[in-house]
């Protein structure tokens, strides 16, 4: 058993690789709604539970089942590196087809999704046959504990060791490596076994119930078998009919349980990759933990267990929401601190603090779900048949977790929210819980009493609990009034707004992280990022996209462009853009019938659309969080450069606090690699833009002055601080050559090596360095037709802006008496100055 558990815990390890990679990879050709990787991902598990059922099924009738083992794990790495490969050149097909014949794209990606994982469903059910005899729960707790335990070390590898290393193809080959070792183990298991008597081969042990009884027959010793009642079920019986709908529905629960707590836990965590990772984690944790603790010793009524068990997780998850507050955060930090004294790694601290959210939301009644799975293999799985019965057992599981997560996902979470949808799924466990009760056999009144007790607790607390709870957790609730919040299926939007008088402003915030707001300082970057690429357009501008609505200002800002004639914008959260009427200097985007909002994600609404434009301007989440790193790869700017027009620019938001500076250094060397005219501008302290075309962007002065003077785009740009064609050209930092000085030899984001979305943790102050650096880069701007007046202006310009930058950067250092020396010039630049006064005030 020892040996079986090795190998499905390699077997889990790889599993779950390859699951982290293909759902990462199916983000690049069907987008990152959550409709099309549902769809996705619901492909991938009903390939696990067809293998589930049918190879179970099959190994029943399997001679060697350990040989059959080792050529289904061999046909996992192949398959699985197979489709690894072609999910990697699949957009584009994808996206030719599905313009075509929809229907057929999607049945195409469904096959190749589901053609490894139908092998992977049947791994447990093929060892527990060749391993299960006897104790059927207690060897199915332990191969499933094995099974997950090497799930962790997938669900962890890959974020923390393999894709930085290895990029996304090379962890695929790490993870079929992982198939081959495990299928070379069953192969020598099975040449052992082959040659020796079969101490663990089926029926070689009794089972718990069974009678032995052994007579002399013609002079020789025999054993004649008999099953107990339990032993000669089938799933005929209804009990074990009855076991394995009450496991789908539990099933249904588990997932729509990991929907919401995937909500839950936003307030205390990060949109990085790893922290995903450490969630996903703590949950196999739990359940691996269960199984473990139910195989050390078998519960002698399963069903009085299993009811208790779903009914209790249930109880255990909505109370462990009522519960969560900010003596959370202080438990995080406190971990958090402790592991930097240990390792002085800021990403390990991060990490800390990770675990303690999900340990407090998750752990507990992962658990119990964890220990509930051998429960019901005790009820359900005939000992003559365990590969079959275990298939079918985790077959349901899966199809109503897919369920599940459909219903939560889709109606629960946009209807009702986290904290209803939860309560409902916790009355459902614990209804459950109840029918299971009723089946007990021992103390069966003081089981159907519990279990009908944990409903009350369930319906209670449900009842009670307000709707609001997890919004005043949010950290940009504390000290802010919520003037917005809303969950749905993409995420958790929330608008909080700060301050008082001329400087009140509001924050937007996606999964509990500030992503941009209507202060000064985001309006005048975003005006920019919208106008600057049209003004300096070398052709005459008549379309423009917007990648991310975020607060309506980009989008907005548009509008005050005379020549464009069409104006889009793409838009991944429903509530995003429900949101959008709450933010100021929007120009009314939210309801402008001229600007256009598309409902799909930016990479998938240039994949799937043939349109071209003069402008693609993107103002996406900060590039390290997870899944954000599809905006701003190699492969990404190759795209949009097929989707411009002549003369035609991509302009991409580049912040600076938000990764480290040789973090910036690679995401400058993917927009580069693409665009053979470049160039940088700073529109805001912690702002730059990237400026990029295929053909050449000659800074024509006549041109820019014309189109600055029109009275729309003059107003708007002023009100931000850039009060004259001087001020906007002061922006100017460096030309391509100068950005591949910046970025040097290191190498560019690629979809296969998407090192910003791994990259480690921030350092503090980080802006003290970037920003430092890329002002080392500046000169003057290459004006054609300037003359010397214009050139003064952008001298002085810059003037100003230098100033405020040294001073600003000497304020993050801790130097105050450089601020205060800077300070009177800057107040008297600020009474002419919105963006300035936004700092120093008026006086």
């Amino acid at each position: 058993m020892a040996v079986a558990a090795v190998l499905l815990a390699l077997s889990g390890a790889a599993a779950l690789i390859f699951q982290v990679l293909w759902v990462k990879q199916l983000t690049l050709i069907v987008g990152v709604e959550v409709h099309a990787i549902a769809v996705a991902v619901s492909a991938f598990f009903l390939g696990l539970a067809a293998g589930n059922a049918l190879l179970g099924r099959y190994a029943e009738r399997v001679a060697r089942p350990l040989r059959f083992y080792a050529g289904i794990e061999l046909g996992i790495a192949m398959v699985a590196v197979a489709v690894t490969v072609a999910l990697a050149h699949g957009a584009g097909p994808f996206a030719a087809l599905e313009r075509q014949a929809s229907p057929l794209a999607w049945l195409a990606l469904a096959m190749l999704v589901a053609a490894a994982p139908f092998l992977m469903g049947g791994t447990l059910p093929v060892l527990l046959r060749a391993c299960g005899a006897g104790r059927i729960g207690q060897a199915g707790g332990t191969l499933y504990a094995a099974n997950t335990a090497g799930a962790i070390a997938g669900a962890l590898l890959p974020a923390f060791v393999l894709i930085p290393a290895l990029g996304v193809q090379g962890t695929a080959w790490a993870a079929a490596a992982l198939n081959l070792l495990a299928a070379i183990g069953g192969w020598a298991l099975d040449r052992r076994w082959s040659v020796a008597p079969a101490p663990m081969a089926p029926m070689a042990a009794p089972a718990d119930d069974a009678r032995v009884t052994r007579k002399k027959k013609g002079g020789r010793r025999q054993e004649a078998r008999t099953m107990a009642p339990e032993q000669r079920r089938t799933f005929v019986d209804p009990g074990a009919r009855a076991a394995v709908w009450l496991y789908a529905i539990a099933g249904a629960v588990a997932m729509g349980y990991e929907v919401l707590w995937s909500q839950m836990v936003v307030p205390f965590m990060s949109t990085r990759a790893f922290a995903f990772s450490v969630v996903l984690a703590v949950y196999l944790v739990g359940l691996a933990l269960g199984a473990a603790l139910y195989s050390r010793g078998e519960s002698r009524d399963p069903w009085r267990l299993f009811g208790l068990l779903i009914a209790g997780a249930g109880v255990i998850a909505l109370l462990e929401m009522a519960l969560l507050g900010r003596w959370l955060i202080g438990a995080q930090t406190m971990a958090e601190m402790s592991v930097l004294r240990l390792t002085e790694s800021g990403l390990a601290g991060m990490s800390a603090r990770f675990a303690v959210a999900a340990a407090a939301v998750v752990l507990l009644p992962t658990m119990l779900l964890g220990a509930a799975f051998p429960a019901v293999l005790r009820i359900a799985v005939p000992a003559e048949r365990p590969a079959q019965g275990a298939g079918w057992v985790l077959a349901a599981n899966t199809l109503g977790g897919i369920v599940g997560t459909t219903v939560t996902a889709f109606v629960l979470l946009p209807f009702l929210g986290t904290v209803r949808g939860m309560g409902l799924l916790a009355v459902l466990a614990c209804a459950v819980g109840v029918v299971a009760a009723w089946r007990a056999r021992v103390a069966p009144s003081m089981t159907r009493a519990a279990a009908v007790a944990l409903a009350g607790v369930a319906l209670v607390v449900a009842a009670t609990l307000p709707s609001d709870h997890l919004a005043r957790l949010l950290p940009g609730a504390q000290g802010g009034k919520l003037v917005f919040y809303e969950e749905n299926r993409g995420g958790t939007v929330a608008v909080v707004e700060r301050g008082e008088g001329e400087r009140r402003f509001r924050r937007l915030y996606i999964q509990g992280v500030s992503n941009s707001g209507d202060a000064m300082p985001s309006l005048r970057y975003m005006r920019l990022q919208a106008l600057l690429p049209l003004i300096v357009h070398a052709g005459e501008p008549k379309s423009a996209l917007v990648i991310g609505y975020g607060t309506g200002i980009t989008a907005g800002a548009l509008s005050r462009y005379p020549g464009l004639d069409k104006r889009v914008v793409a838009e991944l959260l429903p509530a995003v853009l429900h949101a959008g009427p709450r933010f100021a200097g929007t120009y009314d985007a939210a309801t402008d019938p001229g600007l256009e909002r598309r409902l799909r994600d930016g990479r998938r609404e240039l994949l799937a659309s043939g349109e071209r434009y003069d402008l693609i301007t993107l103002e996406p989440p900060p590039p390290s969080a997870a899944g954000v790193v599809n905006l701003y790869s190699q492969d990404f700017y190759q795209l949009a450069a097929a989707r411009l027009n002549p003369n035609g620019i991509v302009a991409q938001w580049l912040p600076l606090p938000t990764q480290n500076l040789d973090d910036t250094r690679a995401l400058v060397a993917s927009f580069i690699a693409v665009f053979p005219h470049a160039t940088l501008w700073t529109t805001e302290l912690h702002e730059m833009l990237l400026v990029g075309s295929m053909q050449p962007m000659p800074l024509d002065a006549p041109s820019i002055t014309a189109r600055f003077k029109t009275p729309a785009i003059r107003t708007a740009l002023a009100e931000v601080g850039v009060s004259s064609p001087a001020a906007l050209l002061a922006t100017w930092v460096t030309d391509r050559a100068g950005l591949a000085r910046f970025a040097g030899d290191t190498p560019a984001v690629t979809d296969d090596r998407p090192s910003i979305e791994y990259a480690t943790w921030v350092r503090p102050r980080e802006l003290t360095r970037t920003l430092p650096a890329l002002l080392a880069l500046r000169g003057e701007p290459p004006l054609v037709g300037g003359d010397a007046g214009l050139a003064g202006g952008i001298a002085d310009e810059r003037a100003a802006l230098d100033l405020f930058y040294r001073s600003a950067l000497a304020a993050y250092d801790g130097d105050r008496d450089a601020w205060r020396k800077d300070a009177p010039a800057l107040a008297r630049r600020a009474r002419d100055n919105p963006y300035l006064r936004w700092f120093f005030g008026s006086d």
